[in-house]
């Protein structure tokens, strides 16, 4: 009877510890759900690993807990870690699983560089989801990756160790002679606040401002950093506290804080700047004016906000208007032209978690954002766009196919738009990790991107890089002597759209870098032949080996028609005008559209009267008569450069002049309007202007505001004599609100630096489509 007693009490401490245990386990769960419901993906980390360590539990329970154990992994970008999560969750509840976890667990797969696992899984999440194309393009392109190989021997990549630190770089942009970046480390002497969704800490802008000197700086750190650590492979940047007499001459480079006024507690970046570097738009938490905003689930939001430079400081801190408490705006990236803006947002109406938008900016003011569309945008993730100097798009996604990750791509564009289909930048700048805040010139020549493939997680660093040479040779002969034709203009065209241009040598010869997987057209133009055009194709061409094209030129004798697309208010050359060749006779023409340069040439084949018409989005069209052209023993070129006008474009008229305290317009101020405003406002009837009037900042802000806007009137007043008409003008006086150097009421300056500020203007506000008087 004992022994049953005894029994009996072992087996209920035995059901109670049972209990207790089963209780604390549910606990635990309870404590990681919370965890993950406040995005404390750490915490909710370990506290799921702990509940999964122990025995007990619903299977349930489990499943749940295993689900968001993976999707914490995925947060924090522990690819490794996501991976052996989703391999146990399938093992064990496979048959029960929504897609998702097929696509999450082929994303962690790509990510650690298993295509071929990641591809059957992909295949089975596009057996489910149909209607997600990322299931079947992903499927096809894990079947020969070799694509995503094609041009990395041509690129070297270097590790910017000037810039780059212990914490999170990533995000260049240029800035005047430098870049400005995000990161996470602490410069200050405060303690750095921690962002608790990854225990990071919070983001802010610095600026590295040489980088001339980066690449000679990376190079000589590379250098000792390699003979200190061996062939360990681990190229850790050194420091100063490391026993190594080889970094005691290393001076740390100069990492500054971009601005204290934009920086604050939360997180900055990336950000996007204005050609004349003055204003900035810039990604912030939702945090305006000392105080931070939710949205209705508590999450504190990104947003867009715009500062302008006065002097050396940045102020004039706001938000832009489409921002929202309940949705998240930012990487903002501006055109060449800072007519347009594209930002990426998940606001509701979007096809995947975030997308790419565009949103139109004119005479300071914000259009409606637009959503580029399923060219671009996926049902996953575009981010981080750029726009280059030419106008080319670049922007990173992990919703086309790439090497895993996040990859960075490329798309033509015209008129803000896409044009053709969308290309992976490819390896080395793509690896299986997470690459993006793309930078680089027009030719993709050199440039600057940020990747976590050293370390993962959210270890970003700064990277360089600078792209070589396919060589193909090019030499130009006379078709009918054979010789070889020296000072010939060599066009590659792409698309319809005017790319590099090249000039023979004496023998006849020059030289084109081309790109893998593409087709090119060769155009050749020189004075007294007829133009003649090859096409080249690399689609299906090795270019393991030096290539050569000839061409040979006919005699012609009627005139090359060549020149320049210009800005009328600074002359630079207009990339992207669509330059029409019409002969008035028949009707026919011939179409280019320009490239960096703003060139443009045409070979006429027949006679007639010919003129020439450039285009542009948001410029006044322009068309200027060429007279007759015909048949002449005369080898020439008709040289045409001109000009055209674009919505805020502003010109300075010169020598306007008043007598002391007056607004009337003196005599020789007539002539200067007569000579420079009237041509163009009678040239193009449809484009009204806003005539702007500036003072110095001498006399108070009131009366310098009067008297500007009186200076102004009295401009307009005159133009309406002559015959303009007055829903065209606007006049507008600024006093001194916009010196344009830094003579205010607390600088002492000369004269002609007073001069500077006093200054009258003329503002292009609307264009629209107008054919140019023709002459």
């Amino acid at each position: 009877m004992c022994s049953i007693k005894k029994i009996q009490k072992v087996l209920f401490l035995a059901f109670a510890f049972s209990s207790f245990f089963a209780k604390a386990q549910l606990s635990r769960l309870k404590a990681a759900n919370a965890e993950f419901e406040r995005m404390s993906y750490p915490q909710a980390v370990r506290n799921y690993e702990t509940f999964l360590r122990g025995n007990s539990g619903k299977a349930e329970d489990k499943k749940e807990a295993m689900e968001k154990l993976a999707f914490c992994y995925r947060k924090l970008q522990d690819t490794k870690n996501a991976e052996r999560t989703y391999k146990e969750l399938f093992e064990n509840y496979e048959t029960t699983l929504d897609s998702d976890q097929y696509l999450y667990y082929a994303q962690a797969l790509a990510t650690n560089g298993k295509y071929r696992e990641s591809q059957k899984m992909y295949s089975r999440y596009g057996e489910q989801q149909k209607e997600d194309l990322r299931g079947r393009k992903f499927t096809v392109a894990y079947m020969d990756n070799s694509a995503f190989y094609k041009d990395s021997a041509l690129y070297n990549v270097d590790f910017l160790y000037p810039i780059n630190s212990r914490y999170s770089d990533f995000s260049p942009m240029y800035y005047e002679n430098g870049l400005v970046f995000v990161s996470a480390r602490n410069e200050g002497n405060g303690i750095k606040r921690v962002f608790n969704q990854n225990e990071t800490p919070f983001l802010d802008l610095f600026m590295f401002s040489d980088t001339a000197s980066l690449k000679q700086e990376t190079k000589k750190v590379k250098e000792l950093a390699q003979a200190s650590l061996g062939s360990s492979g681990k190229s850790l940047k050194p420091n100063k506290n490391q026993s190594n007499n080889n970094f005691e001459n290393i001076e740390e480079p100069e990492i500054d804080e971009f601005s204290k006024t934009i920086n604050s507690k939360y997180h900055e970046g990336p950000v996007t700047f204005f050609k004349d570097y003055k204003k900035i738009i810039f990604t912030r938490n939702n945090y305006y004016k000392g105080r931070a905003r939710k949205s209705d689930k508590g999450v504190n939001m990104l947003k867009l906000y715009s500062a302008t430079k006065k002097g050396n400081k940045w102020g004039d801190i706001k938000e832009l208007p489409f921002n929202s408490d309940d949705y998240s705006t930012g990487h903002p990236a501006l055109d060449p032209e800072n007519r347009k803006m594209y930002f990426v947002s998940d606001m509701p109406g979007g096809f995947g978690g975030t997308d790419i938008y565009m949103v139109d900016y004119r005479d300071g003011n914000w259009g409606a954002p637009v959503n580029l569309g399923r060219e671009v945008n996926t049902e996953g993730n575009e981010m981080f766009p750029f726009v280059d100097e030419v106008g080319n798009f670049y922007f990173a996604s992990d919703g086309h196919a790439g090497l895993g990750g996040l990859d960075m791509f490329y798309v033509e564009f015209r008129n803000g738009t896409p044009y053709g289909e969308v290309q992976n930048l490819g390896a080395p700048i793509n690896s299986t990790k997470d690459d993006f805040g793309y930078i680089s010139d027009g030719e993709r020549s050199h440039g600057y991107f940020s990747s976590n493939r050293r370390k993962g997680y959210s270890d970003d660093d700064i990277y360089s890089f600078t792209k070589g040479c396919n060589q193909l040779n090019l030499v130009v002969y006379d078709a009918v002597t054979r010789l070889p034709l020296a000072d010939t203009e060599l066009r590659m065209v792409k698309n319809g759209v005017n790319k590099q241009r090249y000039i023979t040598n004496s023998s006849g010869y020059t030289s084109a870098c081309i790109e893998a997987g593409s087709d090119f057209e060769f155009k050749a133009l020189k004075e007294g032949y007829e133009a003649a055009t090859i096409t080249y194709g690399t689609m299906s061409q090795s270019l393991s080996k030096q290539q050569q094209l000839k061409l040979y030129l006919e005699p012609s004798k009627r005139p090359l028609v060549r020149g320049r697309i210009v800005s009328e208010v600074d002359q630079r050359p207009i990339a992207g005008a669509t330059v029409t060749l019409e002969n008035e006779r028949d009707g026919s023409t011939e179409v280019v559209i320009t490239g960096v340069d703003g060139r443009y040439a045409f070979q006429p084949d027949r006679d007639g009267r010919y003129s020439v018409t450039a285009v542009k989005d948001n410029y006044a069209t322009n068309t200027e008569s060429l007279g007759k052209i015909k048949n002449s023993k005369k080898n020439f070129a008709i040289e045409q450069d001109f000009g055209m006008i674009g919505e805020g474009d502003i010109f300075r008229i010169e020598n306007i002049y008043y007598d002391l305290d007056k607004s009337e317009i003196r005599a020789d101020a007539k002539k200067e309007i007569d000579n420079k405003v009237l041509p163009i406002l009678k040239k193009y009837p449809d484009i009204s202007i806003e005539l702007r009037s500036h003072t110095d900042s001498r006399a108070s802000d009131e009366y310098n505001m009067r008297l500007s806007q009186a200076r102004a009137k009295s401009v307009v007043d005159y133009l309406l004599k002559k015959g303009i008409s007055p829903n065209r003008l606007v006049a507008k006086g600024y006093g001194e609100t916009e010196l344009v150097n830094d003579c205010d009421d607390q600088t002492k300056c000369s004269e002609s630096d007073h001069q500077q500020n006093r200054r009258t203007e003329f503002k292009v506000l609307a264009v629209k489509e107008y054919l140019g008087a023709r002459e």
